[in-house]
């Protein structure tokens, strides 16, 4: 008598026992284990990265909740079967002496330990990628092109954007989390100031980042420069100027604290209160010196309560500004050309015509760099030099004006100086009075507060040095 063949047993399987599920849950486990990952890689990071927030709070999340769904459909499956089976269905079971069995657990195990490994690797490289330059400069291209074509022409052009972007501390973290997701979500929406707006309020302060490699204690003295610059007329006149700029030192330790840097000297405390945007007008000022005595001074007819307005201590950026996003206004840059050769100084006219160029209103980049052609062929007919000047002006243009984000020189103002926007000026006009003693003002600035003009001119003149300084003689007009 043969045995009879056991009946199979039958009984209600758990709506999570199906393929659709498991591989779901797959998903949400790798989800879940980049988001740990990278919030690891986020908190022992020596400084925070605004757009790994990106990754971690919206791309991984992405992911789990795709995950959820695939476990929740395969659910929804697996519950219908059982609703419209008029019995018991089989229990989810994997028996590994069956052929298709083993090699369905093949397949699942490998596909999971495939999908976590890139998951890993995945996280890990995302989080290399956000933390570069062209990630901050690139992924987000129209808004940060200036920016980020600017920073790679810049003596900071290896310094990462982060290092001087991103603060520390819980408050610093979270608000870089949350202006990355507010970036991203400008960019989606296409609603994004143009030009970006400056000076970032949020910036990191000067004494975290700038003087990590520059050593504020250290005394500069007198430093020599000379600057080419060429005349707006028919045979391109070079004009150069050697002047000492009087840096000077801000630590008394190292030498004497005086000329420019003496604004950021550890015993002198200068604040300040701009009523612009962007820090240009400036009509409150109080100074502490080293024996702690408080002056006060205010432009004429100012009498607002200070307290409505940011009042800032003086550091380095508020003369160096720009020290890694610099636009070149028309005439330095055709300058710059002329004299490293880029422009033949022979073509006449060349200096003023390459200027017009540039300033011509454009309204896109390809209607500028066509034009520009056109403008200066026609100036030189089959002149050989026709091409390398136009190649050298667009270039020019292309590193320095932003049709589409209206960003250029004009738009950023340069205080380290005073040559093209007030600079120094906004304080040192001679206007600024103390308000307890209105005969003390501020030391309007002159042509030898801060430089002394060695010599000026070009050929012979310029070997005719004055050490008691010369009257700078004002060469063009600019544009």
């Amino acid at each position: 008598m043969s045995a009879e063949r056991p009946a199979t047993k039958r009984t209600r399987a758990s709506l999570l026992h199906n393929w659709i599920s498991l591989t779901g849950l797959v998903v949400v486990t790798g989800s879940l284990f980049s988001f740990l990952f990278l919030c690891v890689l986020d908190t022992l990071a020596h400084f925070s990265n605004p757009y790994i927030g990106i990754l971690t709070y919206f791309v991984a999340p992405g992911f789990l909740f795709i995950g959820t769904f695939l476990t929740v459909f395969g659910m929804l499956h697996q519950w219908r079967k059982q609703v419209k089976s008029p019995g018991l269905l089989s229990a989810f079971a994997v028996d590994l002496s069956r052929p298709r069995d083993r090699k369905g657990m093949v397949i699942f195990i490998a596909g999971t330990v495939v999908f976590l490994l890139v998951s890993a690797i995945g996280s890990y490289k995302s989080y290399q990628v956000s933390e570069s330059v062209q990630f901050c400069g690139q992924a987000c291209h129209v808004p940060m092109q200036p920016e980020f074509i600017a920073h790679q022409n810049s003596p900071h052009a290896r310094v990462a954007c982060v290092e001087c972007h991103i603060g520390h501390g819980p408050e610093a973290f979270v608000a870089a989390k949350m202006n990355g997701v507010h970036q991203l979500i400008g960019v989606i929406t296409d609603d994004y100031a143009r030009p970006i707006k400056t000076p970032i309020r949020n910036l990191r302060p000067a004494r975290d980042t700038c003087e990590q490699c520059h050593w504020p204690e250290k005394f500069s003295g007198n430093l020599d420069r000379t600057y080419q610059h060429f005349l707006a007329d028919e045979t391109n006149t070079p004009f150069a100027v050697r002047l000492t700029l009087k840096v000077g030192g801000a630590n008394p330790a190292h030498g004497n604290v005086g000329g420019i840097h003496w604004h950021v000297s550890q015993d002198n405390k200068i604040e300040y209160v701009a009523t612009d945007d962007r820090r240009q007008v400036i009509p409150w000022v109080r100074v502490t010196n080293p024996r702690g005595e408080v002056t006060e001074y205010r432009l004429p007819g100012f009498t607002n309560d200070i307290a409505t307005y940011e009042m800032r201590t003086m550091d380095c950026l508020d003369c160096h500004n720009r020290p890694s996003h610099r636009f070149r206004s028309p005439n330095d840059a055709v300058d710059l050309a002329i004299t490293l050769g880029s422009i033949d100084r022979k073509l006449p006219w060349v200096k003023s015509n390459a200027v017009v160029a540039l300033t011509q209103t454009y309204d896109t980049e390809a209607r500028a760099l066509e034009n520009i052609s056109h403008l200066l062929r026609g100036k030189y007919p089959g002149a050989p030099q026709a091409d390398a000047l136009v190649t050298a002006v667009q270039k020019i243009y292309s590193e320095n004006f932003f049709p589409e984000m209206k960003a250029d020189w004009r738009a950023y103002p340069e205080n380290m100086g005073h040559k093209d926007w007030p600079g120094c000026f906004r304080c040192h006009d001679g206007r600024h009075k103390a308000v307890d003693d209105a005969k003390k003002k501020i030391p309007a600035s002159d042509c030898a507060a801060c430089h002394t003009i060695l010599a000026q001119g070009n050929g012979d003149a310029m070997s005719k040095v004055n050490l008691k300084g010369s009257a700078f003689f004002h060469i063009d007009s600019e544009y």
